[in-house]
């Protein structure tokens, strides 16, 4: 049972869900972006944290500045950069050892961004990152991405884009088109926990 919990950003105040488990694993669910509706209650953010919970992780999501009953407003990803690193730095003061970050569309894009300031992630999964959209060239390689899956319908998050894109962050990335969906999954949503739940029962899809 997902409960309330109030996460300090700088000078903002975030609202968010956690979940607590048996075990040192837990991982931060980002949402799709705020200036399209976006929020932690999205569908597929609570697909994904259906799926990690469902292998025992602890599980976080969280409302971007801005959003719901979080304070602040729209910060074009900086900001909510920062919001990511405070809700990794919440599991942590919770005594989660290993950190997971899973991102949904926008939410993907700002992990993205803070990866590189979070050496406490052990690994990062990107739900449909929209590269047709936002621009991910300041992305380096890096071998906590360990997981990207889109829809073969998405024109968000372009396979075959992506297809060129994810070798280049990570060669031993797993990389994973769903049939038929599109930016939004619909009725893909259990194709998308299977996918996920595969990937962490076994360390990767490929």
């Amino acid at each position: 049972m997902e409960e309330p919990i109030r996460i300090s950003s700088g000078d903002v105040v975030l609202e968010g869900l956690i979940e607590s488990r048996v075990g040192d694993e837990g991982v931060v669910v980002t949402h799709p972006h705020p200036l399209y509706g976006g929020d932690m209650y999205n569908y597929v953010v609570g697909a994904v944290v259906e799926a990690y919970g469902s292998e025992g992780f602890t599980t976080l999501r969280f409302n971007f500045r801005g959003v719901g009953r979080s304070d602040g407003e729209f910060d074009h990803g900086r900001g909510e950069q920062e919001d990511v690193k405070q809700a990794v730095a919440e599991l942590i003061r919770r005594g989660l050892r290993t950190i997971h970050l899973a991102g949904y569309s926008f939410g993907a894009w700002v992990n993205a961004g803070a990866l590189p300031e979070l050496p406490e992630v052990a690994e990062m999964v990107m739900v449909s990152p929209p590269a047709a959209m936002m621009d991910f060239s300041f992305l380096r390689p890096d071998p906590k991405i360990r997981l990207v899956v889109t829809g073969e319908r998405d024109d968000i998050a372009v396979a075959e884009q992506l297809a060129e894109m994810v070798p280049v962050w990570n060669p031993k990335a797993s990389f994973f088109v769903i049939s038929g969906a599109d930016h939004f999954f619909g009725a893909h949503a259990e194709g998308l926990m299977s996918v996920l739940r595969r990937h962490l029962n076994r360390g990767g899809i490929g």
